[in-house]
């Protein structure tokens, strides 16, 4: 898989203070249902959902990947991916990475969400 069938979807932060209940997690999503309970509880505080990139996937052709990093006491922190298809799996490498200078105090989670093309080989995150 290159990373051009990866489509970002949306990243950047929730700022509920941990409100929005989403742990330091890894979520692969298959179905509607899921995708669509996943919004909701990120739009819990804020209407962050109106800003991805699209929100109607065709969970026929394509799997969804959020990735959220813990709740943090401060701006500046976001996560990266690359996404890489070997024999065996999907490997999802994540970055989590610090902000650099001054930041600024609010409370802030880290998340990524891309959609790629429906794969049958096993999702492993590093």
């Amino acid at each position: 898989m290159e990373n051009e069938d990866v489509t970002l979807i949306a990243k950047g932060n929730l700022f509920g203070s941990g409100a929005e209940g989403l742990e330091k997690e890894n979520v692969v999503i298959t179905n509607s249902e899921d995708w669509n309970t996943l919004m909701a509880q990120m739009d819990a505080v804020n209407k962050v959902s109106e800003r991805f990139a699209e929100t109607e996937i065709d969970f026929a052709e394509y799997t969804v990947i959020a990735v959220f990093d813990e709740v943090k006491s401060s701006g500046g922190h976001h996560i990266e991916l690359e996404i890489i298809q070997n024999s065996e799996a999907l490997v999802v490498y994540i970055k989590y990475l610090a902000p650099r200078g001054i930041a600024t105090t609010m409370m802030t989670q880290p998340f990524y969400i891309v959609k790629l093309p429906k794969q049958d080989s096993s999702v492993l995150f590093k």
